[in-house]
């Protein structure tokens, strides 16, 4: 393999958490007066941290969200996580195979550190990454796209930035990657493939991603 580190996203790439997450999302904003859409919600928000939302509607409407906005938003994504959460198909074959050739692998979320274990406990996923292979967006003062957690994960996991590939479905974690100096793999299947036009490669199944990384 011609990389030392590939580090996944988690929303979208691990967790099939994206449509879930968005649609609250933009039920909750269009409740508070807020009018948002489904696919304005993926346009926006996808990706990015919470605090891209406070400050995008702070910027749109000179408006701030309720101060509990993110314990309220969290709390209905969780019970929602635990009715309908599934990891992406395929992603487990792609984690044994890297298992099996002891390739090190993480991941490095724009999410928090609790709603990552959430979706990682619900789903099966917690066998494949403990506490060491999870980094967050709350362990930078910025994330995603800044570099910065990209960057973090390398650090902590003992590789140089050049010789990781990222793992991505959207444009600002792509963003993220390049700034970082990291090749970046593309998964069009929420995203169409011109909004991730700065990735090293597309692919739109993980059968083809195992293909990539091996």
């Amino acid at each position: 393999m011609r990389y030392d580190l590939v580090i996944f996203d988690n929303d979208g790439v691990l967790v099939d958490s994206e449509p879930i997450s968005n649609r609250l999302l933009a039920a909750y904003l269009t409740e508070l007066g807020h009018p948002t859409t489904y696919e304005d919600s993926i346009r926006d928000y996808m990706g990015s941290a919470m605090h891209r939302v406070h400050d995008l509607v702070q910027e749109r409407t000179g408006r701030l969200l309720p101060a509990d906005f993110d314990d309220v938003f969290h709390g209905r994504v969780f019970a929602a996580f635990e009715r309908e959460l599934k990891p992406v198909t395929g992603v487990v074959d792609v984690l044994e195979k890297l298992s099996a050739g002891g390739t090190p692998y993480c991941v490095a979320s724009s999410g928090s550190h609790e709603r990552i274990r959430v979706g990682h406990r619900t789903t099966g996923l917690t066998r494949w990454f403990d506490d060491g292979r999870i980094f967050s967006s709350q362990d930078v003062g910025r994330g995603k796209p800044a570099p910065d957690l990209f960057l973090h994960a390398a650090e902590r996991m003992g590789v140089a930035p050049g010789n990781c590939v990222v793992v991505e479905d959207s444009p600002l974690g792509v963003q993220a990657a390049v700034s970082a100096g990291m090749d970046v793999f593309g998964f069009t299947a929420m995203t169409p493939a011109a909004r991730l036009a700065g990735a090293t490669q597309l692919f739109s199944t993980m059968g083809e991603l195992s293909d990539l990384l091996v």
